[in-house]
């Protein structure tokens, strides 16, 4: 099951909270090191970013006569 913006509300809750491990649906995460939990976050991230498809990025131009 992909993970869901709620499932990383918990995340990061579970960490102010000093969890060492969370639960998410089937699946059990255990985070030793800051870096676990940065490699956790992402992963929901990219998850969540993946079910919401491509963001259209906007591109601004900026064109001046002063030289710079």
């Amino acid at each position: 099951m992909p993970f869901s913006q709620v499932d990383l509300d918990a995340l990061d809750a579970a960490r102010k909270q000093g969890a060492k491990r969370v639960r998410f649906q089937d699946r059990d995460f255990e985070f030793d090191t800051i870096d676990d939990y940065i490699k956790l976050r992402n992963l929901i991230l990219n998850d969540i970013a993946q079910q919401n498809g491509p963001q259209q990025v906007r591109q601004v131009r900026i064109y001046t006569n002063s030289g710079w």
